[in-house]
């Protein structure tokens, strides 16, 4: 039975010799996570199950990156209940604020060395299907299913069907890995990939970044997908070494590839050379427009981070725009770095000065706005472009304010712009 990637993963994991698309599974799983919005109502449902304790304290993960640092008592009492559930229960993978190793969750586990090619990962967020982008199947769940993969170490899954993403040729500059998601959902739609892996192959992966395959990865839900995948290739392999020694060391990892002849229910090529700077309009993700297409939008405020584009890479990108340049009088422009790490390193590149010096923020890690948190909500009318990956109706503050997505060299150029733009056109307004 030819398989892809995915479902050669899952069978594995579910000691099948081969899986089809439809079947449902019991898989065991390597890494299972939640946060402070969904662990709480989790650990509620756990302590009903009996169970004397989780499955595996070194294969639980819990971070609190949503509403911290806590922004009110409800969120403060939230993560009181994780800390506790995480001290009694002696779980080895739990990141205070202010732990050298935390951060936004999907930004954290892989450089903490958690993720690696071939695991079987879920996780109660929906973005959990970032770590797709190490070849490894991950995908999001309810607290119901965290609480009872925490005390059993497994879960069902129908087996997806998939569709083959072929890229081939490089980026022009400028862009990156938020843009070739962004269009690839403005193609197929929010629903296009409806619980369907999105698998990425063709020589054109080897011009991706590990930033940019981990962007791609963590939209895929945006398209519906089940999960985003992409194959171990030599760059995969050099990240398991920098931030998973101890796993690339011991061989602790298992690299799958699809069959030739696997069964996709279509195949979509993509010459990345075609790919153009893109916008998500509001309110949905697949509402997309080429920079220079359309009118002047101009916007009240900027935020460059989240688990989509807060890691050091995208730092250093907005830097190189925003190095000598002002942040336009009116606008708000907020960094969010992905995790104390990204942050650290940041500040002694001179990134966090370069950024001070345009007349940007810079945030603690923290989802915050991205969900309309805190550290950045949006009055009525007011105008935001995001690098993180929702817009919906309300998503980062009131119901009539709208948010626009995009890559970070568009955000910070249209940051200085007063107006959404492209850096292109920081030299002509000079």
């Amino acid at each position: 039975m030819k398989m892809t990637m995915t479902q050669k993963i899952l069978a594995s994991h579910a000691g099948l010799d081969h899986v089809v698309p439809g079947q449902l599974i019991e898989a065991k799983l390597d890494l299972i996570l939640g946060n402070d919005v969904t662990t709480p109502p989790a650990i509620d449902i756990f302590q009903k199950t009996c169970a004397c304790g989780v499955f595996d304290r070194s294969k639980v993960a819990l971070v609190p990156d949503h509403f911290t640092p806590n922004k009110d008592i409800k969120s403060a009492e939230h993560c009181k209940k994780i800390r506790e559930f995480a001290r009694d229960q002696k779980i080895e993978n739990y990141f205070e604020v202010g732990d050298p190793k935390m951060g936004v969750e999907h930004v954290i586990l892989p450089e903490n060395g958690l993720v690696a090619p071939g695991d079987a990962i879920i996780g109660a967020d929906s973005h959990t299907c970032t770590y797709g982008a190490l070849g490894a199947f991950a995908t999001g769940v309810g607290s119901t299913d965290l609480a009872c993969a925490m005390a059993t170490g497994q879960t069902w899954f129908r087996v997806p069907e998939a569709i083959s993403f072929r890229l081939t040729g490089s980026f022009l500059p400028g862009v990156t890995g938020k843009d070739l998601i962004l269009h690839i959902i403005g193609m197929i739609g929010v629903d296009g990939a409806l619980y369907q892996s999105m698998e990425f192959s063709g020589p054109g992966v080897a011009n991706l970044s590990m930033a940019d395959r981990l962007t791609v990865c963590n939209m895929a839900i945006e398209a519906g997908g089940k999960n985003g995948i992409f194959p171990v290739d030599e760059q995969t392999i050099e990240y398991i070494k920098t931030f998973a020694p101890e796993r690339y060391a011991r061989g602790d990892y298992r690299i799958f590839e699809a069959d030739e002849d696997a069964g996709y229910e279509k195949t979509i090529d993509i010459d990345l050379a075609t790919v153009p700077l893109t916008v998500s309009f509001p309110h949905l993700p697949e509402n997309t427009r080429v920079v220079g297409t359309f009118g002047e939008v101009k916007i009240d405020q900027v935020v460059i981070g989240s688990c989509t584009n807060g890691r050091l890479e995208d730092l250093r990108l907005a830097a190189e725009i925003l190095s000598g340049q002002k942040v336009r009088k009116g606008v708000r422009c907020i960094i969010l770095p992905g995790s104390q790490r990204v942050w650290k390193e940041s500040l002694r590149e001179g990134l966090l000065e370069i950024f001070a010096d345009a007349g940007c923020i810079v945030s603690a890690p923290t989802c915050g706005p991205c969900l309309g948190g805190h550290m950045g909500i949006l009055a009525e009318g007011e105008r935001c472009v995001s690098t993180t990956n929702r817009n919906f109706v309300g998503r980062m503050g009131h119901p009539k304010s709208e948010v626009y997505l995009s890559g970070v060299p568009v955000a910070a150029a249209s940051a200085v712009l007063g107006r959404i733009g492209a850096p292109s056109e920081l030299s002509a307004e000079q």
